[in-house]
């Protein structure tokens, strides 16, 4: 049977201040007013049925998950007790629905990408579900053809074609130089990395005990204690003993059979602020209205972020980032959003966790 699993972990720390340990971006209702994690599951939903969708995230944050999605059974929230990267969570989800179901083939997606058109989506995903049935021994990822030389993303060359839109693997790249990316992009034989996924989870815990054991034997014990009594206290003291370390070097990079397919679509990855001119349109100086109440005065390509009414006015500024929340105000320049973490960090090392 078809499952879906939606990660739902991170802590989004390039969006601060908006995004926070308690409530982390793909909660935040800065498009449209709906939140990334409503408008990935209203995604996947088209797909697999509700019931059959699960999502993983912090423990902490499974109260608010539940009320965000409450089309999601209380049972398919998996809580973490402390983040283990995307193989941890992968995993752990792949075994619980192992555990229910044998024969689970499993989408796994994102919360905090905005992708379109649904219809092209939609077309990749059973692409991918298909490509999984008839190579059930493969792991098969989603490959987005980039529109430019970045370099913050991870990349996929394919190799020979298998069926329509589905190819080998050939390598993966993680986060090139600029003319390593640039060259990339005019090969056209290389796609971004998603990190989306589909395969049967006797498949990819499979590849996990080869390459990762002991993530493999942590998540499997924790699995089969899922259903009862034990669970909490299995849960919260064999997950913190899992390596830290993502899926693609964990296993993506390792396994022998590997297939991408191509996802024909818009791909974001709101990863920082300076990422939101690609989805919200500038007004005619380049300024990225995220806010119900903006005033620019002669400026220029300034980014305004607030979820509420209070009025953000500029006057002869050029290049910004200002984020309005109630207790922390950002005001960065476009050029250090990737510094921002660092930021945080400061923060936290002068006033402890009052603003993270």
């Amino acid at each position: 049977m078809h499952y879906a699993v939606i990660m739902a972990g991170g802590a989004g720390t390039r969006l601060w201040p908006a995004s926070r340990a308690s409530r982390p971006k793909q909660l935040l209702r800065l498009f449209g007013g709906k939140s990334l994690m409503r408008e990935s599951f209203e995604r996947v939903v088209h797909v697999i049925p509700p019931e059959r969708i699960a999502v993983i995230t912090g423990t902490q944050h499974v109260p608010l998950v539940a009320e965000e999605l409450p089309e999601i059974l209380p049972e398919n929230l998996f809580g973490e007790p402390c983040g283990r990267d995307t193989a941890g969570a992968i995993g752990l989800s792949a075994a619980i629905l192992r555990e229910r179901d044998a024969e689970a083939v499993v989408g796994v997606f994102t919360a905090d990408h905005i992708i379109g058109p649904p219809e092209r989506f939609e077309r990749a995903i059973l692409a991918g579900f298909a490509a999984v049935e008839q190579h059930p021994e493969a792991l098969v990822t989603f490959g987005i053809r980039p529109v430019s030389p970045h370099t913050g993303y991870g990349y996929i060359q394919r190799g020979d074609e298998i069926g329509p839109g589905v190819f080998a693997v050939a390598r993966f790249t993680e986060k090139p130089d600029a003319d390593t990316a640039a060259r990339y992009v005019l090969d056209g034989r290389y796609y971004w990395n998603s990190g989306m996924f589909v395969w049967r989870t006797d498949t990819v815990l499979r590849q996990l005990r080869q390459h990762l054991p002991e993530c493999e034997d942590g998540v499997t014990r924790i699995a089969r204690s899922w259903s009862g009594p034990q669970r909490d206290e299995v849960l919260s003291s064999v997950y913190p003993t899992l390596p830290r370390i993502s899926i693609d070097y964990a296993v993506m990079e390792r396994a022998p059979r590997v297939l991408v397919v191509e996802m024909d679509c818009s791909w974001v990855d709101v990863g920082s602020w300076a990422a939101l001119e690609a989805v919200i349109a500038p007004d005619a100086h380049g300024n990225v209205p995220a806010a119900s109440r903006v005033l620019h005065l002669d400026a220029k390509g300034t980014i305004t972020v607030s979820e509420d009414d209070h009025l953000i006015a500029t006057l002869g500024v050029e290049d910004l980032i200002i984020v309005h929340t109630r207790d922390a105000t950002l005001v960065a320049h476009r050029s250090q959003s990737q510094r921002i973490k660092e930021l945080v960090a400061t923060i936290q090392a002068r006033f402890g966790t009052t603003y993270s």
